[in-house]
């Protein structure tokens, strides 16, 4: 078994022990959801920041796979192998 590396933006962070990167383990290859639901396993803010009431990607949410961004893949059905590395990019915007 491999484990996932997410990698978690600073926004993000306090809401996981203020860590850079999270490790999932992997049996098998699995859909980003499933990742992602693991990692906000009791974390449900965390949860609320990343995907919407429906369970889609936020819009000002990107998640990449390998460097592969999985809206221009399968989205949230993207497969995740054991030993990838998931990063998180949230948008930030301001005036």
């Amino acid at each position: 078994m491999s484990p996932v590396t997410v990698l978690i933006p600073t926004l993000l962070r306090p809401l996981v022990d203020d860590r850079s990167a999270v490790e999932i383990p992997l049996e098998a290859p699995a859909p980003v959801s499933a990742v992602l639901d693991t990692l906000a396993d009791g974390r449900p803010v965390l949860a609320r920041r990343i995907r919407d009431e429906t369970g889609a990607l936020r819009r000002y949410v990107n998640i990449y796979v390998d460097g592969e961004d999985v809206r221009r893949a399968d989205g949230l059905s993207t497969p995740v192998a054991p030993g990838s590395e998931v990063m998180i990019i949230q948008s930030v915007a301001g005036g």
